[in-house]
């Protein structure tokens, strides 16, 4: 592999971590926000190489050194291994996708086929707020109807927001998160099932206000996290997509 090769590529990917995680939120497609800092240090470095090993002159090894590129082979013919193999321009690939391609974000199609995300076991519960509706996430909602056994999310309104994952054949839907723990590659998912209105296009970011749709015990491992929709509004996805965050404010 050519040396010029060699310094491209580094300096490419470096350059390509530091604008996707400098100036873009593009980088939480791939990683979770604590990570920002350490992918702009990779990118410096990853630069700093590159530049460092350009403006340092090529060694010189001893005339016979056995990795000179031109060499007689004993049937006298020499062969030259200087040039790049042609697979090795495919690294570039990559690499030039940070600085020109965003990757489109994870929807239905991946939470569809993604793991649900467990849901930690909690032993108490602080009392509810009066608001209604009640904002909730997607994790606090199902916590409350499958482990608080105050029934304090009985009869109450909530708001939910998240996409829309089409349920499969029967026409449902869920309102849907996806969760990184610490990329892309590790993603799950939280969903609640909705009930009482026709399912909206995949990926669809909505603000979703009902109450719990009865079904199994509350308050126990067999309740059902679902909602009984009674309105559903369209809003602006979040910056970053990849969390369970408190819900937004829904859009006029």
């Amino acid at each position: 592999m050519k040396r010029a090769f060699q310094n491209l590529l580094p300096a490419l990917t470096g350059a390509g971590l530091l604008h996707t995680a400098l100036f873009t939120d593009l980088y939480l497609r791939y990683v979770k926000a604590g990570l920002r800092p350490p992918l702009i240090a990779s990118g410096a470095i990853l630069l700093l190489l590159a530049l460092t090993s350009a403006a340092t002159p090529a060694g010189r090894r001893p005339a016979g050194h056995p990795d000179d590129h031109d060499h007689e082979h004993p049937d006298g013919h020499g062969h030259d291994h200087t040039g790049t193999p042609r697979v090795a321009w495919l690294l570039l690939l990559p690499a030039l996708s940070l600085l020109w391609y965003a990757p489109p974000a994870l929807g239905a199609y991946t939470a569809a086929r993604a793991n649900d995300k467990p849901v930690t076991v909690q032993r108490g519960f602080a009392p509810l707020p009066a608001t209604s509706p009640l904002p909730l996430t997607l994790t606090e909602f199902t916590k409350r109807v499958r482990q608080d056994r105050g029934l304090a999310i009985k009869g109450r309104t909530v708001r939910l927001t998240g996409f829309v994952t089409p349920a499969g054949r029967d026409g449902g839907w869920y309102l849907t998160r996806i969760v990184f723990s610490c990329c892309a590659a590790d993603s799950q998912t939280v969903r609640v099932r909705m009930y009482g209105t026709p399912a909206p296009p995949a990926d669809t970011w909505l603000a979703v206000t009902g109450a719990w749709h009865p079904s199994g015990t509350l308050g126990t491992a067999t309740a059902q996290a679902a909602l009984d929709v009674r309105d559903a509004r369209p809003i602006a996805p979040p910056v970053n997509a990849y969390t369970d965050d408190l819900p937004l404010t829904p859009s006029s």
